[in-house]
């Protein structure tokens, strides 16, 4: 890749941050065939500062997204193998007793990092879940008292299997609140799925794949993303979606203000990947199940119904009324 000059976000026109994102499209699908819609979610979140949940079963390409987003940017990457007996120092970083000195040193843990991709995110114990807590909120790790900073760009991509499955642990409500969108990759199509049995038959396509972006760029586009003119009609569709959640009586716990600040955030982003520097109602109603389903708790008479919450969300956001942004 051609070096590319560190750039501002003053200096990212719009124009420029949508071929920047279409590079990073591009590169990903290079290795995702068939999966636009979730590839543009991904980016999404990227932008808007975000950390990702990818949940489906073994085999269709959860960790594979998260390795090609990660190997289309040219920045540090860590992966953590989530197994039940990863410990939390592990994830963060311990403090060791150097002899030659005589003091503690810290030595970091793979969230010093700026994309962390966590695989099997619920095959570990909730105690070494919750060591990524801190990280993905303050973007920093306390370890022994010491608080240290973490860099910018910071995501963590996060896979998991289905709670049905064996051996996994359901995350704390905490935890799911902290990642801001979570998406299902699903079947491929048949067509591609033929193609996939082209390419990677022959070849690893992963092992090709270039970084078509460096890390000053993606931190530009951040700070641009956060220019995006957003309405007080459109802050105020947010609150209502929301505040729709916490009064249904399908669900037992309903968002967050949090959830609230995610969607915001996320609008914007897919505001300027549509071309666009403001944001419009129809931004946050096709966000709203990818961002706001996996924190909802479902009542028990929905459980008895198997209602989900997706489908919980789709009626909330079918009834509440939509703003006249003319």
């Amino acid at each position: 890749m051609a070096a590319t000059p560190d750039v501002t976000a003053a200096e990212v026109p719009l124009e420029t941050l949508v071929d920047t994102a279409n590079r990073i499209r591009r590169a990903i699908e290079s290795v995702i065939e068939g999966k636009g819609d979730v590839v543009r979610l991904t980016l999404t979140v990227l932008l808007a500062e975000g950390h990702l949940l990818i949940e489906d079963v073994p085999g269709v390409g959860k960790t594979m997204l998260a390795k090609a987003l990660a190997r289309s940017i040219d920045c540090p990457v860590k992966r953590v193998q989530f197994t039940p007996d990863l410990l939390p120092s592990d994830v963060t970083g311990v403090s060791a007793y150097n002899q030659q000195n005589g003091e503690f040193e810290f030595k970091p843990g793979p969230v010093f990092a700026n994309i962390v991709v966590g695989d099997e995110i619920n095959r570990a114990s909730p105690k070494t879940q919750s060591a990524l807590l801190e990280c993905m909120e303050e973007r920093q790790v306390t370890v022994d008292g010491v608080t240290y900073g973490l860099g910018s760009p910071f995501m963590v991509i996060a896979t998991q299997n289905p709670i049905e499955m064996e051996g996994t642990y359901a995350l704390p409500e905490a935890q799911r609140d902290r990642f801001t969108a979570k998406i299902a990759m699903g079947y491929p199509a048949p067509a591609a799925e033929l193609e996939m049995l082209d390419v990677h038959g022959a070849s690893q396509p992963l092992d090709k794949l270039e970084p078509v972006a460096t890390t000053a760029e993606v931190r530009a586009l951040i700070q641009a993303i956060r220019a995006v003119y957003v309405s007080q009609s459109v802050k105020k569709y947010a609150i209502d979606i929301v505040t729709a959640t916490r009064t249904s009586p399908d669900l037992a716990l309903g968002a967050s203000p949090r959830a609230t600040l995610h969607m915001v955030r996320c609008a914007r982003a897919h505001a300027a990947l549509s071309g666009r520097d403001y944001v419009i109602p129809d931004d946050l109603r096709d966000l709203a199940v990818p961002v706001l389903a996996h924190r909802l708790l479902p009542s028990m008479e929905a459980q008895g119904q198997r209602r989900l919450p997706e489908q919980t969300i789709v009626d909330l956001v079918a009834r509440v009324p939509v703003p006249d942004t003319k």
